[in-house]
C-alpha cells in the first residue's frame, strides 16, 4: 500500500469522494452536503490522502483548519472529512494508517484537536474513532441537528505535553 498527499480536485480524489457519497445515500438516504473545496485541504491548512493497492486508489481521507465560529468549532480544529475504504480493501489497517498521517500532519500545522462527524449507520467509523481515542463532543457543522449524527473529538497534544 503506497499512501500519497493529493489536492481534493484529483480524479482519484474525486473518484473516492463519488464512492463515499454513494455509501451516505445507501446508509443514510442522502449525501453529505458539507460545502468542500479542493482549497480547503491544501498544506498548511489541511492536507487529502490517497492510497493505492496496486495502483487503483482504495482508501482516502482528509482534515481542514477550523476555527471558533456559529456552527460549533473551536479555535485549533481540524475537522476530518471523506474517511473511506473500498470494500474490497477493508481490514487492512488503511483508516488507522491514513488517520495517524493525519492526526500529525495537524498537529505539525498548529492544530490542536481533530473533530468528527459520523453517523449512527456507520457502526465501524464509530468503532474505529472510539478505539483510536475519539470521545463525543457537542455537535458542530452543517449536521449539528441531525438525530443520526454523532460527532467526536481528540486532542493532538502528544502525550507528556
Amino acid at each position: 500500500m503506497n499512501i500519497r498527499s493529493r489536492s481534493y480536485g484529483h480524479s482519484d480524489a474525486a473518484s473516492l469522494s463519488n464512492q463515499v457519497q454513494a455509501e451516505y445515500r445507501k446508509r443514510f438516504g442522502y449525501d453529505d452536503f458539507t460545502d468542500l473545496h479542493p482549497a480547503h485541504f491544501d498544506p498548511p491548512q489541511g492536507l487529502f490522502l490517497v492510497a493505492y493497492d496496486a495502483g487503483d486508489p482504495v482508501a482516502c481521507g482528509g482534515w481542514r483548519a477550523q476555527d471558533r465560529d456559529g456552527e460549533g468549532y473551536a479555535d485549533g480544529d481540524a475537522e476530518l472529512k471523506r474517511m473511506f475504504v473500498v470494500e474490497r480493501a477493508r481490514g487492512r489497517g488503511l483508516a488507522r494508517r491514513i488517520l495517524a498521517a493525519l492526526e500529525g500532519s495537524a498537529r505539525d500545522a498548529g492544530r490542536t484537536r481533530m473533530v468528527l462527524e459520523t453517523g449512527v449507520h456507520l457502526p465501524e467509523a464509530i468503532g474505529l474513532y472510539e478505539a483510536d481515542g475519539y470521545r463525543p463532543t457537542p455537535p458542530f457543522g452543517p449536521f449539528r441537528a441531525y438525530g443520526d449524527s454523532r460527532f467526536y473529538a481528540k486532542s493532538l497534544a502528544l502525550p507528556g505535553r
